[in-house]
């Protein structure tokens, strides 16, 4: 097994398991703890009553969060509320009586708070790939007016695809010699950072590795270079502490179906730093981000306010669901949280690295607590039909070209025996090649 970053792994990882600050909420645990030890840890942990928010089936560990998160409890009552109810009893009244309107800004309101945003404004609307098209066009504008030779947009290589497609679409679109200018996982920020670059568009936690921007330091470099700083924060949003104000960020996107638990396909949000309410203008100009949607003018006036960022007429259904999902990760401590996610997240890599070390599985997720999202990835040679065997064994987690194993970790309901209990389905399913089986090795549409 390949231990990167620091030697001592195992004693590292457990040390890991109370992080600075977190000696109240979780003890330490000395190397390859037991499964009882992990069940004191689940007995004293202050988020445990949290789980209880979802509804989880028996028989499963759940540790695909971090892709699509758990149904909270109350979101299939809150669906047929609105089904039920305000569509089919008050019908179209329900856009006044029931406030369906402000929805997206209520909404968004709600997530400014979550990511540290409350001094700018948020919008919950489209996907994330349309916000990334906004807000990008609004970067690129705002840059042209102040020094119309920058030309560069920058970003990860290994960057979630659809931020790379976006950014490639909208240089095709612009075709005023604009370039994308990509740099590496390991390569210094500054390396790619100049006087022709006009914005840079980073991921907080990478989807595959897991790996964290100190987005405040990476904001101020950007900022100082002369560029605009945007941030994806769909692997974050909910389970790693962001603070958009406090590092004076100008744009963030994301989504709500993951650690905010919103739903397959509930709608993204995109937020907008202060310095920029008021100038910001972005492409899609829908009827929706009109100063006065219900004038019906035939010309284009913006709101003065986070609703220009929003397009045309909303998923009320979708959006009245996910709100349960942002309630619950409101409700919640963030510190705690962030200092449960470690401990979570080490106790898997403590576990994995002592108890399979026999097996070729190569840690790719950063080891330092401090550089590490919610979610630990493991590269195996046969990834996939390894994945598929543990979900067989009720283990759900994802997987990742190139041969990746990826373990997301909510710590609103997800446990430490859980994570005991993962990792001995994973030995067996390596002990006894139980992926060699054939329909492991067959893929779906989705993997």
């Amino acid at each position: 097994m390949t231990h990167p970053d620091v030697p001592g792994a195992a004693a590292g990882a457990a040390r890991a398991l109370a992080p600075e600050g977190a000696a109240a909420v979780f003890a330490p645990l000395p190397a390859a703890p037991s499964r009882e030890q992990c069940l004191a840890l689940d007995a004293a942990d202050p988020l445990a009553a949290s789980r209880e928010l979802f509804a989880l089936p028996a028989g499963v560990i759940y540790l695909d969060g971090n892709s699509l998160g758990a149904m909270p409890r109350n979101a299939p009552e809150r669906a047929r509320e609105v089904v039920e109810q305000e569509w089919g009893r008050d019908l179209i009244g329900s856009w006044n009586k029931h406030h369906w309107f402000e929805l997206p800004t209520r909404l968004g309101a709600k997530i400014a708070r979550l990511v540290g945003g409350e001094r700018g404004a948020c919008v919950v609307t489209d996907t994330t790939s349309v916000n990334i098209f906004k807000v990008l066009g609004a970067a690129l504008e705002l840059q042209r007016a102040v020094d119309p030779g920058r030309r560069v947009i920058v970003s990860e290589r290994e960057n979630f695809p659809t931020d790379l497609y976006v950014i490639e679409g909208m240089v095709e679109w612009l075709d005023r010699g604009y370039e994308l200018r990509l740099i590496d996982e390991d390569a210094p920020l500054e390396d790619a950072l100049g006087v022709d670059v006009a914005v840079v568009l980073l991921t907080q936690v990478n989807y595959r590795t897991g790996r964290l921007w100190d987005l405040a330091a990476a904001t101020a470099q950007i900022h100082a270079s002369g560029a605009l700083a945007i941030w994806d924060l769909c692997h974050s949003a909910g389970a790693v502490p962001v603070g958009l104000d406090a590092a004076g960020a100008d744009f963030a996107v994301g989504c709500s179906y993951k650690y905010l638990n919103g739903g397959p396909g509930s709608p993204a949000f995109v937020w907008v730093g202060e310095q920029h309410l008021g100038s910001a203008r972005q492409p899609l100009t829908g009827w929706w981000g009109h100063a006065r949607p219900f004038d019906m003018e035939p010309g284009y006036e913006p709101a003065s306010d986070i609703r220009r960022f929003q397009v045309g007429t909303q998923p009320i259904l979708s959006l009245a669901t996910a709100e349960c999902g942002i309630d619950i990760a409101l409700g919640a401590d963030g510190a705690a949280l962030r200092r449960k996610s470690i401990a979570l997240s080490s106790l898997f890599i403590e576990l994995v690295e002592t108890r399979l070390a026999a097996h070729p599985l190569t840690l790719v997720t950063p080891r330092d607590p401090a550089r590490r999202g919610s979610h630990v990835s493991f590269r195996h040679p046969e990834g996939f039909a390894v994945m598929k065997a543990l979900i067989a064994q009720g283990v759900i987690g994802d997987y990742r070209e190139p041969e990746v194993l990826r373990f997301g970790f909510a710590p609103l309901y997800n446990g430490f025996a859980e994570v005991w209990d993962a990792v001995e389905a994973l030995r067996r399913v390596l002990d006894e090649e139980l992926w060699r089986a054939p329909e492991f090795g067959e893929r779906g549409a989705v993997t």
